[in-house]
């Protein structure tokens, strides 16, 4: 079943070529090293911020850019200093 489309949206192509291995593993590898610095800059956005549960919060984003970074060496993804 097809998503309705919603008015004024423009589908956006894709850049990665889903019939070339090395582009999706490209891509993977982007996307998921784009989101470890995003929690990274937010960890450090919330260790300048006294909030009350910066604690947690911190421990939960550093519990998900471990498994992350464990993704990207479990499928050959990393680079050095991942």
């Amino acid at each position: 079943m097809d998503k309705p489309s919603l008015p004024g949206h423009q589908p956006v192509p894709r850049e990665v070529r889903l019939d070339h291995h090395d582009s999706v593993r490209n891509h993977v590898h982007q996307q998921v090293r784009s989101e470890v610095e995003r929690l990274e800059r937010r960890i450090e956005t919330l260790r300048l911020v006294k909030a009350p549960h910066a604690a947690i919060m911190i421990s939960t984003y550093e519990r998900m850019i471990d498994r992350k970074k464990g993704f990207l060496r479990n499928w050959d993804l990393h680079e050095e200093g991942y």
